[in-house]
């Protein structure tokens, strides 16, 4: 049975429940407005996320905060370079009667913090990936199912580099948004030492459970779209690959390789929550260009001469824009 008498109906219910949202976690996360309606988009796109920032930015909190306002489970993996697979999948252990019985891991939940992914080896870091991608784990030949929703936000600090092993391109396209954190603005980090020095603990209420999350999901995908809409944004994507012909210039000179068609998908599917995100029953050109940014950042790759010449990969995408 539906939770909703219309899609129209589910729609308005959508946005209305987005600015509860943004109201209760900003009881918590001061600022970061921007950065809360990409990984809540990602959520509602059935997808995960990927926050780069420098310490002290609030990404463990603003995680933790989601979970608690949407009332969902929640675990945390802090990754280390000696983490095995089983410390996140788990692993089958001898009980009493000396019979094998599966003991789950935190992967076993619908919100699973990632921190400082690029910390642990690759052998670790594709078990989790293979996770994202197939919502299922199999341990000594049996399939367990994951419960959704499941999502996955991975931090990942882009300012140490000894002692990490960087995520492999392939596994980077994995999320569909890789966000970027910048530092509060002066008048943002005076309300925040405000906020976080009188030893008041702010309370959030819960907006939502897992049928609505379940129900908005399948909701984006029946958005309509029109077709110019979807061939802007396959352009878009055509035009980060230097060997198209519909490649710019710009992007000969300056791009070593583009996105690939699962950019293309997030962008449409993307934009369609962020239209409704924003009270609109379809997206336009504009919705697109709103997503762009965090979708390509991760899978348009520079060449020498773009770094050389200090070219930053929000330039390009910019530029491409």
């Amino acid at each position: 049975m539906s939770l909703f008498d219309s899609d129209v109906t589910a729609a308005d219910q959508l946005a209305e429940d987005f600015s509860l949202l943004k109201k209760e976690i900003g009881k918590v996360v001061l600022g970061q407005e921007k950065v809360v309606e990409q990984v809540l988009t990602s959520l509602f796109c059935k997808s995960h996320s990927l926050l780069v920032g420098v310490p002290g930015l609030a990404k463990t909190l603003l995680i933790k905060t989601i979970s608690e306002v949407l009332d969902l489970s929640f675990n945390r993996i802090q990754f280390t370079p000696d983490l095995m697979p089983s410390d996140i999948l788990g692993s089958e252990t001898l009980d009493k009667e000396r019979n094998f019985k599966f003991i789950k891991g935190p992967i076993f939940s619908n919100i699973l913090l990632a921190d400082e992914i690029n910390r642990t080896p690759p052998k670790t870091q594709a078990a989790l990936l293979e996770s994202m991608q197939e919502y299922s784990v199999t341990i000594a030949g049996q399939h367990y199912h994951l419960d959704e929703p499941f999502f996955v936000l991975a931090t990942q600090n882009p300012i140490e580099q000894e002692g990490t092993y960087p995520l492999p391109e392939a596994q980077l396209d994995r999320f569909m948004f890789n966000i970027y954190l910048d530092y509060p603005t002066y008048e943002e980090e005076v309300s925040i030492v405000k906020a976080t020095t009188i030893g008041a603990n702010p309370q959030v209420n819960k907006v939502m459970g897992k049928d609505k999350i379940l129900a908005y999901q399948q909701l984006v995908r029946r958005v309509p779209i029109a077709d110019n809409v979807v061939e802007y944004a396959v352009m878009l994507v055509n035009k980060t690959r230097p060997t198209s012909p519909n490649a710019p210039s710009f992007s000969k000179k300056y791009l070593e390789w583009g996105a690939g068609p699962r950019a293309s998908q997030w962008l449409v599917i993307a934009a369609k929550c962020h239209a409704l995100l924003h009270g609109k029953y379809s997206p336009d050109i504009e919705d697109v260009k709103a997503v762009a940014e965090p979708i390509l950042r991760h899978r348009v790759f520079r060449n020498f001469k773009a770094e050389a010449e200090g070219l930053s990969i929000e330039k390009v995408i910019e530029d491409l824009l």
